[in-house]
């Protein structure tokens, strides 16, 4: 039987949602389920319509996905409602989660993809890797600092996802057959 393809593409300003994406890639390819996972930064535009299903994530600030992720979600929106779909969005940190809410655009990225499932995991906030004005934000909304990222969670939420594609397979249509001449 041939591997299931998963795309696992992120959206990451300073590296921390990358490595969300490349643990979940790792973690969805060593579950037993023969899936073969790449992640696979949205910047390097990647095609959904090769994978047999799809993860896409993004880091979130100010309350939205980066620009990158929603660029790369509408351009590529037939090719990923075609297919399995998980999102995630890398952002809350602290205990109780700063901020404690999805991001403002989950709900427009759901109904534009119609995902099968979302998640919102725990990030990395690092004042050291911010510039002058993400520092003074981030100073400014007292927002807690450090590495929250749940890989445990992370692990978890692959072998989910790996489970759903195990038991329903990837649903990409198969390709239309050519046109049967008709006598003449």
């Amino acid at each position: 039987m041939t591997p299931v393809r998963v795309l696992v593409a992120v959206a990451s300003r300073h590296g921390a949602t990358r490595e969300i994406a490349a643990a979940l890639a790792r973690d969805l390819a060593a579950g037993g389920h023969d899936l073969h996972a790449t992640a696979v930064p949205v910047e390097q535009h990647p095609d959904p319509a090769r994978y047999d299903a799809v993860v896409l994530g993004s880091a979130v600030y100010g309350g939205s996905w980066l620009p990158a992720a929603r660029e790369f979600a509408t351009a590529s929106a037939a090719a990923l409602r075609s297919r399995p779909l998980w999102l995630f969005s890398s952002g809350p940190i602290g205990s109780p989660p700063f901020p404690d809410a999805e991001p403002y655009d989950i709900a427009t990225m759901t109904a534009l993809l119609d995902p099968r499932g979302t998640r919102v995991l725990p990030g990395r906030l690092e004042p050291a890797l911010l510039g002058f004005a993400e520092r003074a934000v981030v100073t400014a909304m007292r927002a807690p600092v450090g590495d929250a990222r749940d890989w445990a969670l992370v692990r978890e939420w692959a072998g989910e996802i790996a489970g759903a594609l195990a038991v329903s397979g990837p649903a990409v249509p198969a390709p239309s057959p050519a046109p049967t001449p008709r006598p003449g």
